[in-house]
Parts: structure tokens; sequence; C-alpha cells
């Protein structure tokens, strides 16, 4: 493992960035505010590489969304180790505090990087098409959420009078009618990327192969593996999707029944309980599977669960082999 002498902390915001710059032989530290800027934050570097070697510094920050995006282009663009870590594993590990600033935050994030080197991930661009698509799907679930509120005013109907209901009909079926075009527009532009794009056309087709899984869950597990390169097995999915089962025990005194973690990815656990809901209808091996388990005795959800488990591997599975997926089941005598 590469070692480092430097580590730098950045707790970032829309605005400016705090950076803490820890010495990792003396635990000596320093403090500065820059502004959140592709063109401050090279300024910074500049000043910084006069002092120390950036190729033996590794840049630390929480997870922030799109506010990380300068940071994160500007160091890649100068070949610099960048780690991006979730604010829960960082704010998690600093055990008992008291009181919270940005400058303390910083310091905390520096300090966490030199002390969890073991963990280290560096962080990678995602593919540019695996980009517009995240952000596509964000505006594409937005519309949806929207288009179902203004729906939600048709329950007026049967308790309103007709004049007075007809104040708003028109214009919630104009508006409408406007958020459904422009779905469509991003479906189509959606479509248009992964086809355009070789190696997601190949992936979204296997995918799709996989009975019970559609258009819309092939399109996120595309964008949440980052095309199926930030998970290296299917368990290390299952467990980002909140579908893997975790044992709850300490001593004699506790003994809690196993069961899946709250942490997880909300919108990706929700597209796979609908894959499974249509592959119990659609997928005789998956229908028998969980018959027999019910049979068994076993809880519904439970059942339901491991059917999740099993399509993730499926994908997984048809991925890693670049095959479709092929129903053995119908072979069966």
């Amino acid at each position: 493992m590469k070692k480092y002498l430097t580590y730098v902390g950045s707790d970032v915001s829309k605005a400016k960035l705090d950076v803490n710059i820890l010495d990792s032989n003396t635990l000596q530290s320093e403090h500065c505010v820059i502004e959140n800027t592709s063109k401050s934050i090279t300024r910074f570097l500049n000043s910084l590489k006069k002092q120390l070697d950036l190729q033996t510094t590794l840049f630390c920050c929480e997870n922030t969304g799109v506010y990380t995006n300068h940071l994160a282009t500007t160091l890649l663009e100068l070949k610099l180790d960048l780690w991006i870590v979730p604010a829960i594993e960082i704010k998690r590990s600093k055990g008992i505090t008291r009181g919270k600033s940005d400058k303390t935050d910083a310091k905390d994030i520096a300090f966490y990087s030199l002390r969890n080197i073991d963990k280290l991930k560096l962080f990678t661009l995602t593919n540019i098409d695996i980009q517009k698509l995240k952000l596509l799907h964000a505006e594409r679930e937005k519309m949806v959420k929207a288009m179902l509120l203004i729906e939600s005013t048709k329950e007026n109907k049967a308790f309103t009078a007709k004049e007075v209901f007809k104040e708003v009909s028109a214009l919630n079926q104009s508006l409408i009618k406007s958020i459904k075009s422009s779905i469509s527009k991003i479906e189509a532009r959606i479509k248009s990327i992964i086809k355009s794009n070789e190696e997601l056309n190949k992936q979204e087709k296997l995918i799709r192969s996989i009975p019970g899984i559609g258009e819309q869950t092939s399109v996120y597990l595309i964008i949440a593996t980052k095309g199926f390169t930030a998970f290296k097995t299917w368990r290390q999915f299952a467990c980002y999707s909140g579908v893997a089962p975790f044992e709850y025990t300490s001593g004699s005194s506790i003994n809690g029944r196993t069961k899946v973690n709250h942490m997880a990815d909300k919108k990706m656990k929700a597209l796979l309980q609908m894959c499974a809901m249509t592959s119990l209808k659609y997928d005789p091996q998956i229908k028998e599977y969980y018959n027999r388990k019910k049979a068994q005795g076993k809880e519904p959800m439970l059942v339901l669960n491991n059917v999740r488990c099993k399509l993730i591997s499926r994908v997984f599975a048809v991925i890693n082999r670049e095959t479709a997926y092929v129903d053995m089941y119908k072979f069966a005598s």
C-alpha cells in the first residue's frame, strides 16, 4: 500500500471548503478555508505544491453529492489521490463528541483518513454516459412525484361543486399532459444514451433477459453499480440494496431474529421488491421456490427477500459471463 506523508481533510459545503492539512509524523495540522470553485481549488493546490509533495498526499472528504464535483474533477485532472467517504461512516468513527463546526469536521475527516487507511478506496470518475443517466433518472423521479401530487387534486371532484372544481381541472390536465410529455422525452434520451454506448447497451440487454426485471430496474441497476464496476460480488450489492440478512445476537441475553438493515438504497430495494412480485407471476422456477418455502412454514416476506437476492445473483451472473439468462427449469423432466 502507498505510504502517505500528508492527509488533507475537506469539509465540503455549497459555498466553501474547510480544509485541514495533517502531517502524519507530527500529527500537527493546519486549517484554511477556500471557495468551492474549480479556480479556487486549483490555486490552493498550486500553493500547497510549494510546501509538500502532492503525490504522497491523500485528499479525503465526505460524500455531499454534487457539491464535491469541483474538488473531485480538479484532483483527478491532476492525477491526485482522493477518497470520498459516506458521511455516516465518519460520524460514527468519531465516538462521543460535543459541539460541531466546519473546522472540527475537516480535522475529523483528516484524522479518519489517517486512522482508517486500511479501508482506502480511491475515487474514480464515473463514465460520462452513466453520469448523464444518473441525472436524467433523478429528473424523471422528480417529475413522476410531481405528476402524482397534481393528480391527487382529482379527489376533490367527488366532494366539490362542478362549478368550483372547473377552476382547476383544466389547469391540472394541462400540467399533467406537459409532465407526461417531459417524462417521455427523458425516457427516450435515456434509451438513446444506452443504445449509443456499446457496453451499456450490452449490459441492459443481459439484465432484461432475466424474467421479472423491467426497463426502469435495468437502468437503475446500471446507475447504482456504475456500469457494474462499483461492486465485486452480488453479495456486496445485496448489502448495498438492503436485502442481505444480518444476525442480531450478543451473549446469552440478546438473541434477536436475523433481519435486513435499514441502511440501504431504498429506491433499489423498492424496485427489487416489484421485480420479485413480477417474477412470481412469470417465472415458474421462482413461483415453485416461493410456494415450497411457504409450505415449509417460512414467512412470505422472508421468502420474497430471498427472491430479491436470487434476482441480484442472476444479474451479476449474466454480466460476469456475458451471456443472456437461460431458464434451465423448462428443460427439467
